[in-house]
This record gives structure tokens, C-alpha cells and sequence, in this order.
């Protein structure tokens, strides 16, 4: 496969899996806000810092209020990791592209991105954002599973799902990541569990963990379930060993050399403490290390595309 093709490929399935993810982590936070008690406060400054856009927001806008922050997050494409940004991205490169995917993806990508582009502005209001941005994770959602089930499993694939599950990897992190914007005037464990059970459900993971873990959605356990469940597919060990999946099907040693420094690292975790204190601090390691796997991917499939310039933008760190 062409490398320009194999990174577009790529980049295609992080963009789409961005802007879901970016439409969870903002369903969190809103709905944080929305179970808040009195005297608590949710930190705008700190959920830009946590997606790592803390600096290219200050560029544009002079005070992180809830309205700038969203409109930065949701719709302003001077942010290229806004929603309405990924999901334009992804159609461009869908439309590049028609050749390598099934027929109907560019016109459901297309669907999308014109859903995305009437309703942006709505998910500014507090109240009918959820609904939209919901609504946006429905759509692409029905894109990944044309893919999934009408693709055949070549190099094509390997590459959309080597973006898609780094993306997600990523993502769940700072979905995980968003309890720190939130500042308590007190300690209360009833209070905590409301922001565990929030970020459950920003995953669509809340079934699931009462299924298999709890009814009560405690730190420790949201932690090992959302970071080491292997059967979870929005758990980051779930993703890693997608990955894991993939490069056994393409060629070449360092990619898989770096991932298993990150499974190693899942692994040992202990979560217990990390509840505690040091969740930030491990996402940001995560990240990390997913950003120099991307650059190692780029490095080793993606060269011949553009020696002198590689891959396109991710998230910036923090």
C-alpha cells in the first residue's frame, strides 16, 4: 500500500474517533456540572490543560468561561482538534479515498459532517448539548460499524484501526482525566462517586461495570475497569492489544517495541492509589507514550509519503 494512502487511512479513523471522544469528554463535563453540589466549582482552565489545548486556546481567546471553552472544543476550526474540525478532516480524507473503502462511507461521513456543521452552534447551550453531541457519536458510531463489518481485514483496515484504537486510548484517558478540573469545597465519598459514575457514562461504560465490576461506581474500580479491563473495547488495555493486533499484521519491530512498554506500564498500575492521588500524572504518562508510538508509526509506515514532514497534528501535551 501507498504511504500516502496508509497515512490518510490513519489519520481518517483518528480524526472520526477524535470528535467522538472529543463529544464524550464534553458529555462528562457537562454532566459533572449538572450533579455539582454547592460550593463546588469545575475548572474550565483545567479541562483545556487536561486535553492539552490549554496554550493554543490562549491564543484566540483572552478568559477560559464556559462559552469559549465549548465554542473552542466544539465548533472553532482554528482549533484543529475542535469536533467540527476532525469530522471535516475525516471527510476530506474519505473523499480522497473513495477507491480503498466501501461506496456508502463517504456519503455517511458526508452525513455527518452535515449534521456536525448545522448543529454546532446548539451544543453551546448547556441545555441542548448533550442531545447533539449524542447525537454526533450516534453517526459516527454508524460509520465505524459500516467499516468493521464490510471491509476486508488487509492493510487498508490495519492502518484505520491502528488510528482509531490509539485515538481512543488516548481519549479515555482524559475522559478518566476530566475528575481533576472538578474542585470540592469538602471531601465527600457520595459527591466522588457521582463524578466516577459520570465518567462511566461519558464512556457508555456504566452497563457494563455493573455488569462485571459494581453497582457503585468507586474510584479504584472505575480505574481497573476503564485502564486494564481487557474485555471492554474503550478500556486503554482493550485498545492496546488492538493495536497490539494490527502491527502483527504489518511490518516492521520498534512500533510493537514501544507498545509493550505501555501494556507493562497498565499492568503495574496500582489503582488504589492512583484514586487517590497521581491520576493525572499517570494519564499524562500514557499519553505520552501513545504520542511517541504515533511518531514511531509515522517514522516507520509513513516516511516515503513526505520525508522532509511528518504526520499531522495530535493533541498537544500537557
Amino acid at each position: 500500500m501507498l504511504a500516502r494512502v496508509a497515512e490518510n487511512l490513519y489519520w481518517m479513523a483518528r480524526y472520526l474517533e477524535r470528535a467522538e471522544d472529543t463529544a464524550r469528554l464534553i458529555n462528562a463535563a457537562t454532566m459533572m456540572l449538572m450533579d455539582m453540589p454547592r460550593g463546588a466549582s469545575f475548572g474550565w482552565e483545567d479541562l483545556l490543560r487536561v486535553v492539552g489545548l490549554d496554550e493554543d486556546f490562549h491564543q484566540h481567546y483572552d478568559e477560559a468561561s464556559e462559552t469559549a471553552v465549548m465554542s473552542f472544543l466544539i465548533q472553532d476550526e482554528r482549533n484543529p482538534s475542535s469536533i467540527f474540525a476532525c469530522v471535516r478532516h475525516a471527510r476530506e480524507n474519505t473523499r480522497t479515498f473513495r477507491e480503498v473503502l466501501p461506496r456508502e462511507s463517504w456519503e455517511w461521513v458526508n452525513e455527518l459532517y452535515l449534521y456536525t456543521s448545522t448543529h454546532k452552534s446548539s451544543a453551546l447551550d448547556r441545555r441542548k448539548r448533550i442531545e447533539v453531541l449524542t447525537e454526533i457519536i450516534r453517526r459516527r458510531q454508524a460509520v465505524v460499524g459500516l467499516l468493521s463489518g464490510t471491509m476486508s481485514r488487509d492493510e487498508a483496515f490495519q492502518f484505520m484501526r491502528l488510528g482509531r484504537n490509539i485515538e481512543r486510548a488516548d481519549m479515555t484517558t482524559r475522559v478518566l482525566d476530566v475528575s481533576y478540573a472538578i474542585n470540592l469545597p469538602f471531601q465527600d465519598s457520595q459527591y466522588h462517586d457521582l463524578i466516577w459514575m459520570s465518567v462511566l457514562q461519558a464512556l457508555s461504560a456504566h452497563q457494563m461495570y455493573r455488569r462485571h465490576v459494581s453497582v457503585h461506581a468507586k474510584g479504584h474500580k472505575v480505574l481497573a475497569f476503564l485502564l486494564n479491563d481487557i474485555q471492554f473495547p474503550r478500556s486503554v488495555r482493550h485498545c492496546l492489544h488492538e493495536i497490539q493486533f494490527a502491527l502483527d499484521e504489518l511490518p516492521g519491530v520498534e512500533p510493537m517495541r514501544r507498545l509493550q512498554g505501555m501494556l507493562n506500564l497498565v499492568d503495574g498500575a496500582d489503582y488504589r492509589v492512583l484514586a487517590k492521588n497521581g491520576l493525572h500524572e499517570f494519564c499524562d504518562d500514557i499519553q505520552a507514550r501513545l504520542a511517541d508510538l504515533n511518531t514511531v508509526i509515522g517514522e516507520t509506515y509513513f516516511r516515503a509519503a513526505h520525508p522532509q514532514k511528518m504526520s499531522q497534528s495530535l493533541f498537544n501535551l500537557v
